[in-house]
């Protein structure tokens, strides 16, 4: 029997020579540095302390910001500037030796200081805004009355009151009131334009007379007064816009209504009551009555706010009337309606409610969305309405409109009321749906008359 030869046990096994090319990698090349590793933990470390240090800054920041308001707050803009004028050429006048500087500087900080008195005092006032009425019309007057009683034990001094009204600020000096007196000042209100004009809160304000220093106290909660749109005055039943589709038949068929419309084979599921036994009875099979669905009233009335739909300001409020005179009329008349306009909904509970949203309406100067997508966005809480009324201005293409067809489906009359300021009334057709001119209100309770969906 042949036996192997056995390596000798002291010769050493060679490793397997390296593919000819290929490179020799060191058995550490591969393995992570640790002074990297240290680098990068002290690093994450470092910015986690600065991001508590900041964080740690910003609160205390706030927490003196809030204990130091009380005497930062009186400060004025022109005194902060003195301020800081006064601290620059103190601190400029110390290693220049300029006597100049120290003069400014030592006299702004005087004026800083003689301001302080002018801030401290306490009133004892109980001041009530009173507008009278709180609803007008566009051009209608507006009253404004300012009550300032003194509910203090002793005599008040003289004081100034701040009211701010809309854009403006109402400025009255109250003298001294004895204790239990009161000091009545009466302001009138701009209503030139549909609004909602915002007076208050009144605030008394003590402070120096360089405005140095100023110190204000709020007496009452802001009022607000309601400026309507004009409205034309419409026959009831808005002139036909609901009426002639009160009842209407549609080409919808349905199980429950009042238009018959055929017979068909019982399927299960359906209603007993619908069967029709004498027709039953007659052909051996169940029969179901079918029915033309009626239109049931629901009127959707939209104004597109676009400003570049409206050739000038008053021709956006000609729209905003239109749209207010056809709501105001809808609501009158017991008819389901939703108002809108881009990005605002209307309340329609009541007639007072619609006109008080009006009030809100402005035109949007960007992004207004395409007269599409307001009334798609418009529709989504409500059911298909039976009558669409989009309001617009002369300058909105007339292919947004058409586009606004495709919303609902054909049983949805569309209507479009056009305010062109000036323009001849009249009324005409675009595809499927009507296009009313309105020129100037007074002509729109004729304009509405004509119109038949």
């Amino acid at each position: 029997m042949t036996a192997g030869i056995d390596a000798p046990a002291s010769t050493p096994l060679e490793p397997a020579a390296p593919a000819t090319g290929a490179p020799r990698r060191s058995p550490r090349a591969g393995a992570p540095s640790q002074s990297r590793i240290a680098l990068r933990s002290a690093g994450r470390s470092l910015a986690a302390s600065a991001r508590s240090l900041g964080a740690g800054l910003r609160r205390a920041g706030r927490a003196v910001a809030a204990f130091t308001a009380p005497v930062t707050g009186v400060i004025s803009p022109v005194g902060w500037l003195v301020l800081v004028a006064s601290v620059v050429a103190l601190a400029l006048a110390w290693p220049f030796g300029w006597i100049e500087l120290a003069f400014v500087g030592a006299t702004l900080l005087a004026a800083m200081v003689v301001a302080v008195p002018f801030v401290f005092g306490r009133m004892a006032y109980r001041v009530e805004i009173e507008l009278q009425p709180r609803r007008v019309v566009a051009g209608e007057r507006a009253l404004g009355r300012l009550v300032v009683q003194n509910s203090g034990d002793a005599a008040s001094v003289p004081s100034q009151l701040e009211l701010p009204v809309g854009n403006g600020l109402a400025e009255f000096v109250i003298p001294a009131i004895p204790a239990g007196g009161e000091h009545e000042e009466l302001f009138a209100v701009p209503t030139q334009r549909r609004a909602v004009i915002v007076a208050g809160p009144a605030a008394s304000v003590r402070g120096d007379q360089l405005g140095l220093l100023r110190r204000e106290v709020r007496w009452t909660d802001p009022v607000e007064l309601f400026v309507h749109p004009v409205t034309a005055r419409l026959a009831p039943s808005a002139a036909g816009l609901v009426r002639d589709l009160e009842g209407e038949i549609t080409k919808t068929i349905t199980d429950n209504d009042i238009s018959f419309h055929a017979l068909r084979a019982y399927e299960p599921g359906d209603a007993l009551r619908n069967v029709h036994w004498r027709t039953s009875a007659r052909t051996g099979q169940l029969m179901v009555r079918q029915y033309e669905e009626t239109r049931r009233s629901q009127l959707l009335l939209v104004q597109a706010t676009g400003a570049d739909h409206y050739a000038s300001e008053a021709e956006f409020e000609l729209a905003v009337s239109v749209l207010a005179s056809l709501g105001v009329q809808v609501i009158r008349d017991a008819t389901r309606i939703a108002v809108a306009a881009d990005r605002l909904h209307l309340g329609t509970a009541t007639p007072t409610a619609l006109l008080d949203d009006t009030c809100r309406i402005e035109p949007v100067e960007d992004a207004a969305g395409p007269v599409r997508d307001i009334v798609r966005e418009a529709g989504r809480r409500i059911a298909a309405p039976s009558v669409l009324i989009v309001v617009g201005g002369s300058r909105a293409p007339l292919a947004e409109f058409r586009a606004a067809e495709t919303v609902f489906g054909s049983d949805t009359q569309v209507i479009v009321f056009r305010a062109e300021e000036g323009a001849a009334s009249r009324i005409t057709r675009l595809g499927e749906s009507t296009i009313v001119t309105v020129g100037a209100l007074d002509e729109l309770s004729r304009l509405v008359r004509r119109v038949r969906p």
